[in-house]
């Protein structure tokens, strides 16, 4: 489920544009009117937040599901004065702008999940998830998932995909960027997870040559995918074209290696590549969207927040907005990279 909206704030007004936008889209999920709610409510007093304390920025709302869950993700960047104490920021009848003080406790209590990043002078990126169902038990070798994929300023929607698929003891990631802008764009792209969903079953590279074949009659994509196997400790890679990949622990760093051509039209070689996979790590994939100059470690304490908030804070420096962006990041659950 990767439906995704994106409302931009500069003044009060648009505060009611983001409950509503946010409303809607709880109320096409099917959540109950309690819920739905604390989504506006939510909504609200983060819209509020950046207007008061960041003079504008962005929310973005993503569908989630589960299992059988439904829920929604509220992500707010900014590129205000950031906090320089988060938790003092948090507490009930704290303010810096003569009000209540109120909202970020209300927020924190009304999300099934809350967290913030903050650097003062730099801004903030807070990330709130709710929803219609309490969670369930997740097993061991689970991904924490974070993704934004959006569409080019002026755009209807994006030529850019993602999936994510889970398969006994491995887990799979595609990235995949249709050439160009729009519905031809967005048509490749969606091709190619379809591919990728139906082959999942397979090997990396096996997945890039079914799409090869299916992609022909359509404008042709770059794409990316990972399958991290949890036994093996391992990632098998298999890139074509420009999706970038870098896998993060503790101690190591590897940019993933993807050969040139376009999945459809044009391929030289498919080539599966091996990497380790580490109890820590963590994996980032992403269009050429987002600029490649950005470097994890200059964010002090990202990388043990979030996969969302990563790919939010990377989104918010690095988004080159004359293009579709997708910045996907996973995580091992309660992994602390």
């Amino acid at each position: 489920m990767r439906e995704s909206v994106a409302v931009t704030i500069t003044e009060s007004s648009q505060t009611g544009e983001a409950r509503r936008a946010a409303i809607a889209l709880a109320t096409r999920l099917g959540f109950p009117e309690t819920e739905r709610g604390k989504v506006g409510i939510v909504v609200t007093e983060v819209a509020n937040n950046m207007v008061q304390h960041a003079h504008g920025g962005v929310v973005l709302l993503r569908a989630l599901k589960q299992h059988s869950r439904i829920g929604i993700e509220v992500l707010s960047l900014d590129k205000g004065q950031g906090m320089v104490d988060v938790d003092e920021c948090l507490q009930d009848g704290f303010s810096t702008a003569g009000t209540l003080g109120n909202g970020m406790g209300a927020i924190r209590r009304l999300s099934g999940l809350f967290e913030i990043y903050s650097i003062p002078n730099q801004g903030t990126a807070l990330l709130a998830q709710l929803w219609s169902d309490p969670a369930p038990h997740l097993p061991e070798n689970t991904l924490e998932i974070g993704a934004i994929c959006l569409p080019k300023r002026g755009e209807e929607v994006s030529g850019d995909d993602w999936a994510y698929e889970v398969d006994c003891h491995r887990s799979l990631l595609l990235v995949a960027d249709g050439l160009g802008h729009g519905p031809a764009a967005a048509s490749a792209a969606e091709e190619a997870v379809r591919m990728f969903q139906e082959h999942h079953h397979r090997s990396p590279g096996a997945i890039v040559e079914a799409a090869h074949a299916a992609l022909r009659s359509t404008r042709g994509a770059v794409l990316a995918i990972a399958e991290i196997d949890f036994e093996q400790k391992s990632v098998c890679f298999a890139g074509i074209g420009n999706i970038a990949a870098s896998i993060f622990s503790f101690t190591e760093h590897h940019n993933l290696v993807s050969h040139n051509g376009t999945v459809g039209h044009e391929i030289r070689k498919i080539q599966e590549f091996s990497y380790p996979w580490y109890a820590n790590g963590l994996l980032i994939m992403h269009s050429d969207g987002l600029g490649a100059k950005w470097q994890i470690d200059r964010y002090p304490g990202l990388s043990q927040k979030h996969p969302s908030l990563i790919a939010g804070v990377l989104y918010r420096d690095f988004n080159r907005e004359r293009d579709d962006v997708t910045v996907l990041v996973a995580k091992g659950m309660g992994n602390n990279y």
